[in-house]
């Protein structure tokens, strides 16, 4: 048995999300922590799901992915940014958007690398790298609206930096990257070798006709940035895991070294239904307006609640901040809303490395109308 001193990451335990949900089942709470979906996918694309496999589409699929899906995200990307990857060589499909960041971060990361990574910080990062012995540099977002320090992050720049990690739209805040911050991003990294690891697995959520800006659409930027992205996220199927990587062609070599190893393929049916899926590009530019819906409903329900709502641009997250209710640390407070009022939520300060509590907690309303119009009326006890 490893003794503390042998494990490989003492200090990390179980990650707040899995810990806020079992409590949230512990105590029969409505749970809008977690951030996935609460409403059924999409019978048809269950029953394309149902109809591959009855197929016999269910043994290993290629290792980097059926080149239908690659052909068909290839095609959606030139639709949407007019960006080309190749489905041959640029697009490796991963089992879910974590394996996705985890195999791109071990093809790049070695042994003193620096990673530039912005707080509050998702929290699946920082494990992958310090894992690759790389070296975190963390970077906070300015309140009250989290804008990105671009002086800071030019300071904090410097020939050790190998990766910069982004986010958009972020989780936990919902902030939008701008043309405005791309260009300031691509003016630091001009004339180095860093590495932009854009997460963009929220691109389809992006409210009050605020537009997603993919990073690689810069034309500076294009042939050092890795995509990831996630299937499951756009089509209300998290727990199906298929994600993607697109990045250059050298880059997608290194990552799929990774790939193979860690997950070899995913599941092969599955791909192929979302390949056809895809075909109807209806099922993803609807998203915007629905889940704004959702949002706008959310923050409607908790006007008359002494919660303080920040500005969520994108995503399907709300940040609360409840000052002026209490003031308990936000995992005390977090706890206390799960087992008193029956609704499970985010401390804001499990993303920063320091603990930082804004007294500010996350909810997630991907949910359905009935179960947010209940856990409103249940945070307007407070």
């Amino acid at each position: 048995m490893l003794s503390h001193s042998e494990s490989k990451f003492p200090n990390l335990g179980i990650s707040i999300f899995p810990t806020m949900s079992a409590l949230a089942q512990q105590h029969g709470a409505i749970n809008l922590a977690q951030g996935f979906p609460g409403f059924s996918v999409d019978q048809d694309l269950i029953d394309l799901v149902y109809k591959y496999m009855s197929n016999g589409l269910n043994q290993y699929s290629p290792m980097v992915g059926v080149l239908k899906l690659r052909e068909a995200l290839s095609i959606k990307q030139k639709k949407l940014h007019q960006l080309y990857y190749n489905p041959e060589s640029e697009i490796t499909i991963c089992a879910g958007a974590t394996e996705a960041v985890f195999s791109a971060i071990g093809a790049v990361i070695n042994e003193g690398d620096e990673v530039i990574c912005f707080e509050p910080v998702f929290d699946i990062y920082p494990p992958a790298v310090l894992l690759n012995k790389g070296k975190l540099v963390r970077i906070k977002l300015k309140q009250p609206h989290f804008d990105y320090d671009w002086d800071e992050v030019k300071s904090k720049t410097n020939s050790k930096t190998k990766l910069i990690i982004l986010n958009s739209p972020h989780n936990p805040t919902g902030k939008v990257l701008t043309s405005s911050d791309i260009n300031q991003l691509a003016d630091i990294v001009k004339d180095t070798n860093i590495i932009l690891l854009s997460d963009e697995v929220y691109e389809h959520m992006v409210f009050d006709k605020k537009q997603h800006i993919c990073i690689a659409t810069h034309p500076d930027l294009k042939n050092r940035t890795i995509i990831v992205a996630s299937l499951g996220k756009v089509f209300h199927c998290t727990g199906w895991r298929i994600g993607y990587c697109l990045a250059p062609e050298k880059l997608s070599a290194e990552i799929r070294k990774i790939h193979q190893f860690v997950t070899f393929s995913a599941n092969t049916a599955i791909q192929y239904a979302m390949a056809e899926y895809l075909e109807s590009e209806h099922h993803y530019l609807k998203l915007p307006d629905y889940f704004q819906q959702k949002r706008d409903f959310f923050a409607s329900r908790l006007t008359n609640t002494s919660f303080k709502l920040l500005a969520s641009e994108g995503s399907y997250f709300q940040l609360a901040s409840y000052s002026g209710i209490s003031q308990r640390s936000d995992i005390e407070f977090a706890q206390m809303l799960t087992i008193k009022h029956g609704v499970a939520s985010i401390p804001i300060s499990c993303f920063y490395d320091d603990g930082q509590d804004d007294k500010i907690i996350r909810f997630c309303f991907a949910k359905d109308t009935n179960e947010l119009e209940e856990a409103a009326s249940r945070l307007a006890d407070l």
